[in-house]
């Protein structure tokens, strides 16, 4: 990993962001050795869409656990709403609706009889309240029609629709969703997407843990990644773009020439792209102008140049040094 890239919020920064979840030092150590997270640090503002990005094995699955109070942490603190878990667990968790490694439910009851249970099963709750309720979250997650149907014929996009109802059975002020589109086709993640975009409207703050990067730059204004245990970068996606170095593109007939006046200008890693017509370099701080006229100095003839940035996907896997699954 380029080390300019491993750029997560300072510690007198992040104190001061008034923060729906905050760990300090957090840290889980298996019997077996192995480190899933290494003291980790991780802010998520309120009122903010934060992406959770990392490829397998990162730890985060294992980081979503102890911000739930589901894993004991080997070391350090979380903090969710403000208030210390899992000390404060029984209180703050109500206020939490959360999607993790897929909803586990029971496969003989229907999906509106599984919710029921659920929301039984919550004291905090007006009971008086429970069918409206129950018919809402349904109705918003397109299961109305599937109500009746026993969880064992439900598909696996249908399950991850039942997950997300049981996480709308009360209002939240924070969603923590692994996966949500796990197992959605097309029109089913367009659903998820709207409805991740209303609860922000609503004033929640929401924490998606997600493999599908476009997804994330869809839904969310900012990201966290993960690379093994650690927080490599944070912040808006505009801020991660900035650490992204955006590459010139010369379109020309002339390869080799034109890499050469682009290696002497201090892109030592210049190519030809696979396609045979351009050659890209990173120049971050030589201008377009300026290319174009050492170009022209060396009688390079240049049918096109401009400037190509980097997608969230490039920067994930310069982050990371590794591709991305779907398996957090």
């Amino acid at each position: 990993m380029t080390a300019a890239l491993a750029a997560p919020a300072s510690a007198p920064a992040a104190l001061a962001v008034d923060a729906a979840v905050r760990t300090s030092g957090l840290t889980k150590r298996f019997r077996s050795g192995q480190v899933a997270v290494d003291d980790l640090e991780l802010v998520v503002p309120r009122g903010s869409v934060t992406g959770f990005l990392g490829p397998n094995g990162s730890g985060k699955t294992t980081t979503i656990r102890m911000l739930l109070g589901l894993v004991t942490p080997t070391d350090g603190q979380v903090e969710l709403l403000g208030e210390p878990i899992p000390q404060a667990s029984a209180h703050v968790l109500p206020r939490v609706g959360a999607l993790v490694e897929g909803p586990a439910f029971h496969p003989y009851l229907s999906g509106r009889a599984n919710l029921v249970r659920l929301d039984a099963a919550d004291l905090t709750v007006d009971r008086r309240t429970s069918r409206a309720r129950i018919d809402a979250a349904l109705e918003r997650v397109g299961l109305t029609a599937a109500a009746t149907k026993r969880y064992r014929t439900y598909s696996l996009g249908m399950k991850q629709r039942l997950g997300l109802a049981a996480a709308l059975l009360r209002p939240r002020e924070l969603f923590v969703l692994d996966e949500p589109t796990n197992g959605l086709d097309p029109q089913g993640t367009r659903e998820v997407r709207t409805l991740v975009r209303e609860l922000a409207a609503d004033g929640c703050t929401v924490l998606v843990s997600s493999h599908l990067l476009a997804e994330i730059e869809q839904i969310c204004d900012r990201v966290t990644v993960m690379r093994a245990g650690r927080v490599v970068a944070a912040g808006t996606l505009q801020e991660l773009a900035v650490l992204a170095r955006p590459s010139i593109v010369v379109e020309t007939p002339a390869l080799e020439a034109a890499a050469t006046v682009l290696r002497r200008l201090g892109a030592p890693s210049a190519v030809a792209d696979p396609d045979g017509t351009r050659v890209s370099a990173d120049l971050p701080d030589v201008a377009v102008e300026d290319v174009t006229r050492a170009l022209v100095h060396a009688d390079v003839p240049v049918r096109g140049i401009g400037r190509a940035g980097r997608s969230l996907e490039d920067l994930f896997v310069e982050l990371t040094g590794e591709g991305f699954d779907v398996v957090g």
